[in-house]
């Protein structure tokens, strides 16, 4: 397993080629001190026993499909399901495969670029697909940008998995959240979308305006206000962290869980779009690219 450091005068971090992992985002905290912000193992070889996802890239496509499959043009292709429900791109995906470091730059905006090829039909999915992942620095800020052409149709949906930890609490219930998302997406005991969406306002997903997140927990898909890129913000005041969240891609899944302290912030396009025609596509095709984009901006609330 390789292991690359990249850093500016802001961030430091850390990526391995196994599920094209975060290990570690070292930002300053408002004493000066080193912090890492990202939930992780200290031991690289942990990770192959990981079961929540922790820093990899997720795929071929992330969350929940419906119906054991899909349909591209009339052709029925089968993934594997549990109780009815495929979920980030089955037994293994993208999030446990070995990845190849292809560029690596640690001069000016330093970055690390890494690449998969997926086979026809693993998985289930059709098309040969490269999947790309570059991890960039720019000042205070993390661009992940998400890549991917195909030799026929298929289905895809690209996410980083990091859970957020700005402190080293064991809760994030005094965390500040603000989130860019009217509407979340209605969905089944099985957290399937049924098609419906519904307002956030006066329920206890209402994040429009910034306030601490409390008792609430999250494993819920919103769909982000379209008439601007940023998705939100979460704060600790222990350490006076503040991080901004920005993507291209109209929804975010929301994911504190209950097994450790820690907010995934899944942008990427809706949960079991490839069986409800009306929610944004998610069909690549031959000749076309992927292309994801997310940003995390790092600041200091002193």
């Amino acid at each position: 397993m390789k292991q690359v450091t990249i850093n500016n005068s802001f961030i430091t971090l850390i990526v391995l080629d196994y599920g094209a992992v975060i290990q570690k985002i070292l930002v300053k905290d408002k004493n000066g001190n080193s912090t890492n912000v990202v939930v992780g193992y200290d031991y690289p070889s942990k990770y192959l026993n990981d079961e929540f996802y922790l820093g990899a890239c997720v795929g071929r496509y992330a969350g929940r499909i419906s119906n054991g499959g899909f349909e591209i043009d009339r052709e029925e292709f089968y993934v594997a399901s549990e109780n009815g429900v495929h979920l980030h791109g089955g037994k293994e995906g993208f999030s446990k495969k070995h990845w190849k470091i292809i560029e690596v730059n640690y001069k000016n905006d330093p970055y690390v670029k890494l690449e998969y090829r997926s086979k026809h039909l693993e998985e289930g999915y059709p098309g040969n697909l490269t999947a790309t992942v570059t991890y960039k620095l720019v000042n205070n800020y993390l661009h992940i940008t998400h890549e991917a052409t195909t030799d026929r149709s298929t289905v895809i949906n690209l996410t980083n998995h990091s859970y957020f930890r700005l402190d080293n609490e064991d809760f994030i219930d005094d965390y500040d959240l603000q989130l860019n998302c009217p509407e979340l997406l209605e969905t089944t005991r099985q957290l399937l979308p049924t098609g419906a969406t519904q307002s956030v306002r006066g329920t206890e997903y209402d994040f429009i305006k910034n306030r601490r997140i409390g008792s609430t927990r999250l494993d819920t898909p919103f769909a982000i206000d379209l008439s601007s890129e940023k998705v939100g913000k979460v704060m600790s005041h222990k350490t006076g962290i503040s991080m901004e969240v920005y993507t291209n891609q109209p929804a975010v899944v929301i994911y504190t869980p209950e097994a450790f302290p820690g907010i995934c912030f899944e942008t990427q396009n809706y949960p079991d779009a490839p069986n409800q025609k009306h929610f944004p596509n998610s069909i690549l095709r031959p000749g076309e690219k992927y292309h994801n984009i997310a940003i995390f901006k790092f600041d200091l609330v002193h």
